[in-house]
C-alpha cells in the first residue's frame, strides 16, 4: 500500500492495514492501560509512555540494545510500520513517535486524532489483546541527536539568540507561573514557577481540533508565525516533560516542513528545578 506523504496517517489507510503483518499499532497512555482495557484499535499493544520510552534508570531515552529488545517483543522489526495513537491523550502519540524516530526507526507514524476521532467515526474497537510473535530488531545507534533533542546547555545559549525562537506549549496557568503542571493534575513538576525567558506560549491544545485531530496546515503556520516562529528560524519546543512539546515538533516538521526544529525534552522538569538559570513569570 502506497507510503503517506508524511509521517501523518488518517484512519482510512490504517484501518486498511489492520491485517498487515508487517503494520503494529501501539496505544499510549499516562500510567495505566484502563481505557485500553475497555477498547481499543483491533491489534494494537499497549505501552505505558514512561516504561517503553525512557531508560530504565535515569532521566534518558533507551539504549540501542534497550530500545531493540522492546520493540522486538512487541513484534516491531526494523522494517515494521508502526502507528502511535493515544489513548486518549493525542500527544502521547507524538511523543513515542519522536523517541522512535530519535531512536533511528524509519516507519513511524501517527493516528491524525487518535484515539477519539477513530471512536467519532465508528470504527472498529475491540477488548481482545493480540498474542504478539517476537520479532528481530537489530540496534541501530542514534544518529539524529543534535538535530532533535535541545539540551539544558542549548536553550540557555538560545535566550539570547535572535535567530532562535523559544516556544512553550504548556496550559497559560503554568506559563503564568500560576501551576507547575496542567490545571486538574497534581501540581509538581519543577522548584519554581515561570517560563523560560523570551519564550512564546502556544498552547498545544490550541493546534488540534475537538476531535485532537491536527488544524490545517495553514492555520497551523498563522500561529507560528504570529510568535515569530517563521521557517528561517531555528525552534526550540518545550512543556513540561516534552511530551505536549512533540506535538508541535511533529506539526512543524512533518506538517508545515520546517527543517530546523528540536525539542527541549528536559522542559520545565528540568528547568524548573535547575540552580542559577532565568525564568519569567
Amino acid at each position: 500500500m502506497t507510503k503517506p506523504p508524511n509521517a501523518l496517517v488518517d484512519s482510512d489507510w490504517l484501518e486498511a492495514r489492520l491485517d498487515d503483518p508487517n503494520t503494529r499499532v501501539i496505544a499510549l497512555n499516562m500510567t495505566d492501560s484502563v481505557n485500553y482495557d475497555q477498547a481499543h484499535i483491533p491489534g494494537a499493544v499497549f505501552w505505558n509512555w514512561k516504561d517503553m520510552l525512557w531508560d530504565p534508570d535515569i532521566r534518558n531515552f533507551p539504549t540501542p540494545e534497550t530500545f531493540a529488545e522492546r520493540c522486538a517483543a512487541a513484534g516491531i522489526s526494523n522494517d515494521t510500520d508502526v502507528v502511535f495513537y493515544g489513548d486518549p491523550m493525542v500527544q502521547f502519540g507524538t511523543y513515542a513517535w519522536w523517541v522512535f524516530k530519535y531512536c533511528g526507526h524509519e516507519n513511524a507514524y501517527v493516528l491524525n486524532g487518535s484515539r477519539v476521532r477513530w471512536e467519532n467515526e465508528g470504527r472498529p474497537m475491540t477488548q481482545d489483546v493480540p498474542q504478539i510473535a517476537p520479532a528481530n530488531y537489530a540496534p541501530i545507534q542514534i544518529q539524529n541527536a543534535a538535530n532533535m533533542r535541545a539540551t539544558r546547555d542549548d536553550v540557555l545559549a538560545a535566550i539570547s539568540d535572535a535567530d532562535t525562537v523559544i516556544l512553550d506549549h504548556r496550559s497559560p496557568q503554568e506559563y503564568h507561573g500560576e501551576l507547575l503542571s496542567p490545571p486538574g493534575t497534581p501540581n509538581h513538576g519543577g522548584e519554581r514557577l515561570g517560563h523560560i525567558p523570551g519564550a512564546h506560549h502556544l498552547h498545544f491544545e490550541d493546534m488540534v481540533t475537538e476531535d485532537t485531530s491536527f488544524k490545517p496546515a495553514d492555520e497551523l503556520r498563522a500561529m507560528l508565525e504570529a510568535r515569530g516562529a517563521t521557517p528561517d528560524k531555528s525552534i526550540v519546543s518545550y512543556c513540561r516533560l516534552s511530551h505536549r512539546a512533540t506535538l508541535a515538533y511533529f506539526a512543524l516538521t512533518q506538517l508545515l516542513g520546517y527543517e530546523n526544529v528540536r525539542s527541549y525534552d528536559g522542559s520545565w522538569t528540568e528547568w524548573g528545578s535547575l540552580v542559577g538559570v532565568p525564568i519569567e513569570r
